[in-house]
């Protein structure tokens, strides 16, 4: 008598996917009022409007390397459930102890555990292989967690500090006088203040996660894409200064209203182009080097030839 041991079919992608969304959608039912929270937080918070869009800028990312993702998949029972078990245990403790959290640290908590019951849930549905293949993406969603307030406070501070010092130098630049004291900046016809809500800092957390980006998909080595994206905390400083500066100069020399009017309002979205047009010369050099670097047969051949030339 002839036995044979069948192999066990693979299960389609599109089962994990469904799968996946089902136990994304149950956490989200579950944890239904720390997620609203969270929604709420990002809406009336300039320094976390990011929330509502990490999660659909990671599921781009994911779709876009698609291909390499879910190359190889596997169920990761085990692990994948422990992590979801861990956000699980991690959501209730965020809702038990809201009101013994000062601040929004329950709600960082909260948001924290959403990022390890979807994690969780992806390796449980897709094993270890395709998370070590979806490591940016999924690192990514980390940024849907809010900044403390302890921290919070003191990035804005540096943030008001620095501008308040690159406001001074643009004016001293272009020869306009100006007397500083704290955030206090008066010149010849006009005093301003230099407030939090003039730290930039939904502009800089935007910028970060900008070069973040760009240096996922164009900078291969690790140093150089850490280079990219810290160079624009200065330059974060350094756009907001130019802008204080120029609003202020144009209310002088042009038109009053320019300290009230919809170029200070939304003119962030000017000045944050005007800070990508600055690093960009930043990132193509950077590349070229990498190219160089992946490539120095090409390079070396090339200078052969000239010499022979």
């Amino acid at each position: 008598m002839n036995t044979t041991l069948e192999t066990p079919k693979p299960v389609p992608l599109l089962r994990r996917h469904v799968i996946y969304a089902i136990l994304v959608a149950a956490s989200a039912l579950v944890c239904l009022k720390g997620l609203l929270a969270l929604t709420a937080y990002g809406m009336s918070h300039d320094s976390s409007s990011q929330i509502l869009l990490i999660p659909f800028a990671t599921i781009y990312l994911v779709w876009l390397a698609r291909k390499r993702i879910f190359a190889v998949t596997s169920f990761s029972i085990l692990p994948g459930g422990v992590v979801v078990l861990a956000g699980g245990i991690l959501s209730w403790l965020a809702g038990w102890s809201s009101s013994l959290l000062p601040g929004n640290e329950a709600l960082c908590l909260s948001a924290f555990a959403f990022v390890l019951i979807w994690t969780g849930a992806f390796l449980l549905c897709y094993g270890f292989r395709a998370v070590r293949a979806a490591v940016f993406p999924l690192l990514f969603l980390f940024l849907m967690i809010p900044l403390p307030d302890p921290v919070l406070d003191r990035v804005t501070y540096l943030l008001q500090r620095g501008s308040t010092e690159m406001t001074v130098l643009v004016f001293k630049t272009f020869g306009v006088p100006v007397f500083r004291q704290g955030f206090l900046l008066t010149v010849p016809g006009i005093t301003i203040e230099v407030a939090k809500e003039c730290s930039s800092i939904r502009s800089s957390i935007a910028l970060v996660i900008t070069c973040l980006i760009a240096a996922h998909f164009y900078l291969r080595t690790w140093w150089k894409a850490l280079l990219f994206v810290l160079l624009s905390l200065p330059l974060s400083v350094v756009k907001n200064g130019i802008r204080i500066a120029t609003l202020t100069l144009l209310s002088l020399y042009v038109d009053p209203d320019f300290l009230r009017g919809s170029l200070h309002r939304d003119g962030g979205f000017v000045f944050f182009l005007l800070a990508l047009l600055m690093l960009w010369p930043v990132l193509v050099g950077l590349e070229r080097s990498d190219r160089r670097a992946a490539h120095p047969s090409t390079a070396s051949q090339r200078s052969e030839v000239l010499d022979r030339g």
